[in-house]
């Protein structure tokens, strides 16, 4: 009992671990950025993966469902996402109206729609920055460098901020680094006791002494099955999230399943007794999980519970289709197939840069030791150490394994990799003035990259889309009752939720007569990707046709658009021109926007479109030469976003 008050007294009056200013500042750094807002675009996943169906769903308003969400052959978990996003969405649901009549504020705008649920992921971010810390603590190693290097990291500036699936994987992922590494520090002190009062009492001679040291040994703590319904809770929960945390969670659950065995406390009996355990504890999380998605997707309604007629095709594993769909090539063709090197070589670099190159240095040494017969140099298999090596590797080795790769597929490993290296780009005392001016040299490069690879990612990659959405969105609010067509070529999809169309899909009753009736869509946005101008051109002509027929027929009023990197100009007037009853007009430009799907290409010295847009004309038969800097300029000026409007020929814009 003694003990025990002495213990808690020493918790609750700690004084609290002061972290360094430098990690405040960047902090504070994460969550500015976020509310600026970021205006880059990364991947067309960080909405229609997420935010977007939930939206949907929350706020009855018109969404682009994306296949992986389709009822017939789902292969998204729905509770995640609920449970991360639902929260700011329904604060923005609940008190739009109090803000709207109080403070003149609408939160269904854009900016608060992108801005909120990114604020609340932001926050759940730090969770990644505390189990990092707690492990450093646990482990007497130093946090201010690693956390440093942490904050400072684009992954956690980028990334960690938007609604990826694989954000959420990452903070379920550090999680089950903490809690597995706690666990490991535990059972090594108890099993250390535990030896030691063993030894202690075959050496012991009187009777008396033998009792004292065999209470002793019952009044260790148990430690075999730490945390393990919390970690199966966990990595169930991440592999309904994203099936590939399997890749994750192997290195961790093994290591925990390990704990202590070889020694002369533990053996293969505890080891089985764990697994046993382990996937006991899973069975309900995967039910109830499976009956939340089987709910959603409608396979499992309420009159099916009622009449208790079930069978086989009432309910549906998400993480089974999954691994299905990804099983076949053909689908994976469709999303793009890359060389098995990918990660290691390119997505690890980009990411990471001298972390990553460090990582590559060191396991390429481990391998070579191992090779050489070095058993002795190399890393213990039950350390903390050899967790987060192998908490590096094997995710990115078995990542590899799969043809189709992305980069923010593997950026749960910063954790781990920071853990490893994040110390090596700050001096110790016992450093030379080589090995000093070399981190330094790391140090900087470090924090050069990651400041630009953020202000890249962050704000001019596909940066045009979303001043674009808050235009539309203006120009549909403000002009209700046109119909407004949008074609978007060679850039991601314009999120729909952002546009708050109200739902043509769902049924509304006439307050006065009771009558019910659905809406007719007003708005519509047709996705083309990068299809070659003429068939665009085609697909555009049918569009305008149609708004023409309506507009003379039902005097339905309509405004065109088309939306396409401005590097497209040029196609874009041609493939107009043969269409002689049609008008595209240059309307909006948006700067920055770097699509990779369009490169512009560097202008020659009498580039058309350079002199055009530089009024370098003195006449028209005299054309002036381009220098270098106006050139350079011309080129930089090609990275934005045109937005088109299209009439007819003849009619005022």
């Amino acid at each position: 009992m003694f003990l025990k008050t002495e213990i808690f007294k020493a918790i609750l009056f700690k004084p609290p671990v002061k972290l360094p200013l430098s990690y405040w500042v960047l902090a504070c750094v994460r969550f500015l950025l976020t509310i600026i807002p970021q205006r880059g675009y990364i991947h067309p996943d960080e909405f229609f993966q997420n935010v977007e169906v939930i939206a949907g769903d929350i706020f009855s308003v018109d969404v682009a469902k994306t296949w992986e969400f389709n009822p017939k052959f789902p292969i998204r978990n729905i509770f995640i996402p609920k449970m991360i996003l639902g929260p700011p969405l329904h604060f923005i649901q609940i008190m739009n109206p109090y803000s709207k009549n109080y403070l003149n504020i609408d939160l269904k705008t854009p900016y608060y729609l992108l801005v909120i649920p990114r604020i609340f992921i932001c926050l759940l971010s730090f969770i990644n920055d505390y189990c990092l810390y707690k492990i450093c603590i646990l482990y007497g190693q130093n946090f201010r460098t690693r956390l440093k290097v942490f904050a400072s990291s684009y992954v956690i500036f980028v990334y960690c901020t938007r609604s990826f699936s694989n954000t959420f994987e990452m903070m379920f992922f550090s999680i089950l680094l903490y809690l597995v590494a706690e666990c490991m520090l535990k059972s090594d002190k108890v099993i250390y006791h535990s030896e030691f009062l063993k030894e202690k009492y075959d050496k012991a001679k009187s009777p008396v002494e033998r009792v004292k040291l065999f209470k002793l040994q019952t009044h260790l703590p148990d430690h075999s099955l730490n945390r393990v319904a919390i970690l199966s809770t966990l990595v169930i929960l991440g592999i309904f999230n994203r099936p590939t945390f399997v890749g994750f969670a192997f290195p961790p659950i093994f290591f925990w399943l390990h704990r202590g065995l070889g020694s002369k406390i533990v053996g293969f009996k505890d080891f089985h007794y764990r697994i046993l355990c382990f996937i006991v504890f899973s069975i309900p999380t995967i039910l109830f999980l499976i009956l939340v998605d089987s709910g959603y997707y409608g396979y499992l309604t309420k009159a099916d519970v009622e009449s208790l007629k079930l069978g086989w095709d009432n309910w549906v594993v998400t993480p089974l289709n999954f691994l299905r769909y990804n099983a076949d090539k053909r689908n994976l063709q469709l999303h793009g197939l890359h060389p098995w090197w990918l990660h290691m070589v390119v997505n690890v670099p980009l990411l990471f840069n001298v972390l990553g190159l460090l990582a590559h240095f060191t396991i390429a040494s481990i391998i070579y030791r191992f090779i050489r017969g070095h058993y002795s140099k190399l890393p213990r298999i039950q350390s903390i150490t050899g967790l987060m090596l192998f908490s590096l590797v094997i995710p990115v080795a078995l990542l590899s394994l799969f043809p189709h790769q992305e980069a923010r597929f593997v950026i749960p490993v910063l954790v781990p990799l920071v853990y490893l290296f994040g110390s090596h780009l700050y001096e110790n005392e016992s450093d030379g003035p080589k090995n000093r001016k070399f981190k330094k040299a790391l140090r900087f490069t470090w924090y050069t990259l990651n400041a630009l690879l953020t202000i890249f990612f962050g704000f001019i990659h596909q940066g045009g889309i979303y001043p674009l959405t808050n235009t539309l969105h203006r120009e549909i609010k403000s002009t209700y009752g046109t119909d407004t067509h949008v074609i978007t070529t060679h850039s991601y999809s314009i999120p729909t939720f952002l546009l708050q169309l109200e739902s043509t899909s769902k049924v509304w009753r006439d307050r006065m007569t009771g009558n019910k009736y659905k809406l007719a869509p007003s708005t519509f946005i047709h996705k083309y990707g990068s299809m070659p101008m003429d068939e665009l051109f085609l697909r555009v002509d049918e569009v305008f046709t149609e708004a023409e027929r309506l507009l003379y027929e039902s005097k339905k009023k309509y405004r065109f658009y088309i939306v396409a990197p401005c590097s497209l100009d040029r196609q874009i007037r041609e493939s107009a021109g043969m269409y002689y009853y049609i008008s595209v007009v240059e309307d909006i430009q948006y700067y920055p926007h770097f699509c990779s799907e369009a490169l512009p290409q560097f202008p020659s010295k009498r580039d058309q479109y350079c002199l055009e847009h530089n009024a370098l004309r003195k006449n028209e038969s005299q054309i002036v030469d381009l220098n270098m800097f106006q050139r350079i300029s011309c080129f930089l000026r090609k990275f934005c976003l045109q937005v088109y409007n299209v009439k007819p020929v003849g009619k005022k814009t």
